[in-house]
């Protein structure tokens, strides 16, 4: 797992818009995590929530605080 991991996936994302979409349909960081592990990028839904407010290119990782279910 690698912020370098990271930052790679998120230059590959500025270039391809149907992975953009992907992206930000995901609803957690670990889902967009498994969409990098698919392309062959290693890095945690962790690393890409320590990588909020950092931007690659001109892509800003962003954490949306969502309030939780309750029962």
């Amino acid at each position: 797992m690698s912020i370098e991991q990271l930052k790679l996936f998120l230059a590959k994302m500025q270039e391809n818009n149907s992975l953009k979409e992907r992206v930000l349909k995901s609803s957690t960081a670990d889902d967009v995590a498994k969409i990098g592990s698919e392309l062959g990028y290693e890095f945690s839904g962790d690393e890409i929530l320590r990588f909020s407010g950092k931007k690659v290119g001109k892509v800003t990782v962003k954490k949306n605080d969502v309030p939780g279910e309750y029962n």
